[in-house]
């Protein structure tokens, strides 16, 4: 992405919390993130956007399976 930040369609950590997500696009001089898996995207400045390497992406893709599945699966917490 031009001007500093990681790409659209690229997996960023947000610095300032830990956060993980897919880079959506910019508004407003920020970058804007949505969590792996779907969800509300939140902005974050692109100073504060760093890199995920491919092993943080797939953590976070199996942490979201395992959350789904004690959901649907009664018996499992």
């Amino acid at each position: 992405m031009t001007g500093g930040g990681p790409a659209v369609g690229s997996y960023a950590v947000d610095a300032r919390n830990g956060r993980l997500g897919e880079v959506m696009g910019r508004v407003g001089g920020y970058v804007q993130l949505r969590p792996v898996g779907g969800g509300c995207e939140w902005d974050c400045p692109p100073e504060a956007a760093g890199p995920a390497s491919p092993g943080d992406v797939l953590r976070e893709r199996v942490r979201r399976l395992n959350r789904e599945t004690r959901l649907r699966v009664p018996g499992i917490t």
